[in-house]
């Protein structure tokens, strides 16, 4: 049996990755810490409360110009979003090369994903380029079939 969280967000991720989708097209910046088995809470308590189920139009809401809750990390937890406006940890020493330059959004991701067991997904402002943090280790991806395969792939692996 999946555990209840990973049942429940897989009826989201089609939510997930519209928002995904339209943020990439739109070239707007987020960053979406998708919790696994170590907590997120630590993160989610210095943000701000949202506790309130997936959908695309939140998310692209959360992160839109201008939002007060667009800087900073949405967490999700299942099939909710937790928290916006997340702080999270930037890397010790980073090693982002190019074609990722010094981007604060990107760092974080590397940063929550070397600490913790989540997946940040990163889309950036300036090309709208999706990327996926596993494990310190940050991918880029063009394809976006790719990418959900991986995220699911990453999630499913107990």
């Amino acid at each position: 049996r999946k555990p209840l969280a990973l049942h429940s967000f897989q009826e989201k991720i089609d939510d997930l990755f519209r928002a995904i989708d339209f943020l990439s097209q739109k070239k707007i910046g987020a960053l979406i810490a998708i919790e696994k088995e170590i907590s997120l809470s630590t993160y989610a308590d210095r943000g701000a409360e949202i506790d309130a189920v997936l959908s695309k139009n939140l998310l692209v809401s959360i992160f839109f110009p201008h939002s007060p809750l667009h800087d900073g990390a949405a967490i999700v937890k299942g099939d909710r979003i937790v928290a916006a406006a997340c702080l999270l940890p930037l890397p010790a020493a980073h090693r982002l090369r190019s074609p990722f330059q010094t981007r604060t959004r990107h760092l974080a991701a590397i940063g929550l994903s070397e600490e913790t067991d989540a997946a940040v997904i990163v889309i950036s402002e300036e090309t709208g380029t999706v990327s996926l943090a596993i494990k310190g280790q940050l991918e880029r991806f063009e394809d976006k079939d790719a990418m959900e395969k991986r995220l699911l792939g990453y999630l499913k692996d107990r």
